[in-house]
C-alpha cells in the first residue's frame, strides 16, 4: 500500500512546492534571488560622479595643504592690551593692517644688503584696510612711512626683550625692534582704534601677484626712468607686472615733487587699478583665479595667528567681490612737513585727530562733513569728564533778548592743538557771535563754558551752537563775559561729541582712473 504524504498541501501549491512568483525562477529561496543588471548608463553616471567626488575632495585637500603650508605667522601686538574681543571675519567690520616689508633676506637679497634693513626690517609700505560689516564700504589709510610719531613700549616676541617707548621717530620703524605687533601697537596708539589682524608681504610677493593677475594698468603723465629703483616707463599707460610693478610701487623720487606722498598716491593709484582689473574679471568670485592669487601671495605672506588659516583668508577675500568701485577709498592721513625736521612729516591737527575720530566712529570716508549721530548723555551729576560717548546738547533757546554782535566770547585753546582755538572762534562769528577771539591756555582734558555776571543768558547759547552739554556750563567770578575753554575731549569738529569726516582726506576711489605725476627730474632728456 502506498504511503501518502503526511504534509498538508496549501492551497495555491502544486506537489507540495510553491508556485512560482513572478520574476522568480521555480523552486529558488527568495533571498537568493539575483536582481536585474543595472542600465550601462547609470553603471558609467555612478562610476564618474564617485571618480569625481574623489578628485574633488583630493583637489581641495592639496590646495588646503599647500596654501595652508605657505602661510607664516606673528604675534598681532607686541604687548598692548587689548579690550575688545575678537572680531567675527564672516560678519563683522574688518580693520587689517597691510605693511609692506623691505626686508633683504632670501629671495629679496638681490634689492641690497643685510645692512639696508636691520631686524625684523622696516616697513616699506603701511596701509589700514577697513570693511564695513555690510560690505557696502571698504577704505584703504595710508600712513607715510616718513611720519613722526610715537612708538609705544614693545617687547620683542621671539628674544622676550623689551624696548621702552620712542617720540619723534619714523613710523616705518616701528617693527624693526619688535616685530610686526610693535607696528600695530603704534597705529592702534596713534588712532586710537584697536586692529583685528595685519599682513606682511616682502618684495617678492608683490612681483609674483601681479604676475598671478597677468599686469596691472598703470598711467603717467611722462615718460619716467628711475635708476635706483629700475623703473622705466613711456609716457601714457603701461602694464607693468613682476620687476616693473615692484619698480613702479618702490621709486622713492619718481612721482610728484620726489617726496614719499608722491609714492603714496602711486600706490594708491596701482591698488585702484589691480581692484579693477580684479573686479572686472570676476576673480573673487572665480575659486581657480582665486587659488592662483591666494598661491602666489601666501608663499611671500605673514599674518596673526587669527588670520592664518585658508578659510580665514578666502573669507575675507568673498567680503570684498561685490563692493561698489565708487566705495573702495583710497585716503591719505593729512601730513605737513615736521617742524623739527622739513625731511620729515607730522600730522596736520586738527584735520588728523578728526579723521581718526571718523574711523573711530565708522564712518563713510567717501562723505565729507558726514557725521556721527549722538548717543545719550552722561549723568547732568557726574563730576567726571565726558565719556567716550558723545553727549546730547541743550535744547535749541529761544530767540535771546540781546544782539549777539556785541557781547564778549573769547575761547581759550586748552587742546594742544595747532590752530583749533582759531577753529573754534570762527565757528562762533559764522554763529553771530562776531566780537569771538581766542587765545592759548594750558591743556585741560574737559571743555567747560564759563560765565560771568550779567552772562547767565548768553552762555547757554554760546553752549548750544558748538553742542556743548548745559552740565559743563558754569558761573565764574573771574570772567568778564562768556570764555570757552576747549579741552582734549573736543580737538576736532564744531560740533562738541559728534565726529564728521574732513574734507580732502579721500584722493581717489577705485571707480577713479588717473594718471601719476612724473617728477620732472627723472623725465628721460
Amino acid at each position: 500500500m502506498q504511503r501518502r504524504d503526511a504534509r498538508v498541501q496549501e492551497p495555491g501549491t502544486l506537489g507540495g512546492r510553491g508556485v512560482a512568483r513572478h520574476g522568480e525562477a521555480p523552486g529558488a529561496p527568495r533571498h537568493m534571488n539575483v536582481p536585474k543588471g543595472l542600465p550601462s548608463w547609470l553603471k558609467l553616471t555612478a562610476a564618474t560622479v564617485s571618480v569625481l567626488l574623489v578628485a574633488a575632495i583630493a583637489f581641495t585637500a592639496y590646495w588646503v595643504i599647500r596654501l595652508q603650508s605657505n602661510i607664516s605667522t606673528a604675534p598681532l601686538s607686541a604687548g598692548a592690551t587689548r579690550t575688545e574681543g575678537a572680531a567675527n571675519d564672516a560678519t563683522d567690520r574688518l580693520q587689517i593692517l597691510i605693511l609692506g616689508s623691505d626686508t633683504r633676506d632670501g629671495k629679496n637679497s638681490q634689492y641690497g644688503s643685510a645692512q639696508d634693513s636691520s631686524g625684523y626690517g622696516q616697513s616699506d609700505v603701511m596701509m589700514l584696510l577697513d570693511i564695513s560689516a555690510d560690505n557696502k564700504r571698504v577704505s584703504l589709510t595710508s600712513f607715510p612711512r616718513d611720519l613722526l610719531v610715537s612708538v609705544p613700549a614693545c617687547t620683542d616676541p621671539k628674544t622676550k626683550t623689551v624696548y621702552q617707548p620712542h617720540s619723534n621717530v619714523m613710523i616705518n620703524s616701528a617693527m624693526a625692534e619688535a616685530g610686526i605687533g610693535c607696528a600695530v601697537d603704534t597705529v592702534n596708539k596713534l588712532t586710537g582704534l584697536q586692529i583685528d589682524h595685519f599682513m606682511m608681504a616682502d618684495f617678492n610677493g608683490v612681483k609674483e601677484l601681479s604676475n598671478a593677475v597677468g599686469g596691472v594698468n598703470v598711467c603717467v603723465t611722462d615718460a619716467v626712468y628711475d635708476p635706483d629703483s629700475g623703473l622705466r616707463l613711456a609716457k601714457g599707460t603701461s602694464t607693468v607686472q613682476g620687476e616693473q610693478a615692484l619698480a613702479f610701487l618702490r621709486t622713492r623720487h619718481g612721482f610728484g615733487d620726489g617726496s614719499d606722498l608722491g609714492r603714496i598716491q602711486a600706490q594708491q593709484g596701482f591698488l585702484s587699478s589691480l581692484t579693477r582689473k580684479i573686479k572686472a574679471d570676476g576673480t573673487l568670485g572665480n575659486p581657480q583665479s582665486l587659488l592662483s592669487i591666494a598661491d602666489a601671495v601666501t608663499k611671500n605672506l605673514t599674518v596673526d595667528e587669527g588670520l592664518a588659516s585658508v578659510q580665514s583668508l578666502l573669507t575675507v577675500g568673498s567680503r570684498l567681490k561685490d563692493v561698489d568701485l565708487s566705495k573702495v577709498a583710497f585716503v591719505s592721513v593729512p601730513t605737513q612737513p615736521a617742524a623739527v625736521d622739513p625731511n620729515r612729516l607730522e600730522l596736520v591737527q586738527p584735520q588728523a585727530t578728526q579723521l581718526f575720530e571718523a574711523m573711530r566712529a565708522n564712518l563713510d570716508l567717501t562723505t565729507p562733513g558726514a557725521t556721527a549721530a549722538p548717543s545719550a548723555s552722561p549723568s547732568p551729576t557726574s563730576s567726571q569728564g565726558p565719556s567716550s560717548n558723545p553727549a546730547t546738547p541743550p535744547s535749541a533757546p529761544a530767540v535771546p533778548a540781546y544782539d549777539k554782535a556785541l557781547q564778549a566770547v573769547t575761547v581759550a585753546d586748552g587742546t594742544g592743538v595747532a590752530s583749533r582755538g582759531r577753529e573754534i572762534a570762527a565757528a562762533l562769528v559764522g554763529g553771530g557771535f562776531t566780537k569771538a577771539g581766542h587765545f592759548l591756555a594750558a591743556a585741560v582734558p574737559r571743555t567747560v563754558v564759563y560765565y560771568g555776571a550779567g552772562y547767565a543768558d548768553v552762555a547757554p547759547d554760546v553752549a548750544h551752537l558748538l553742542g556743548i552739554p548745559a552740565s559743563q556750563v558754569e558761573s565764574s567770578n573771574g570772567i568778564a563775559g562768556v570764555q570757552v575753554y576747549i579741552g582734549s575731549d573736543f580737538t576736532s569738529g564744531t560740533g562738541y561729541g559728534v565726529a564728521s569726516v574732513p574734507a580732502d582726506v579721500v584722493k581717489q576711489t577705485a571707480g577713479d582712473v588717473k594718471c601719476q605725476v612724473v617728477n620732472p627730474a627723472l623725465v628721460p632728456g
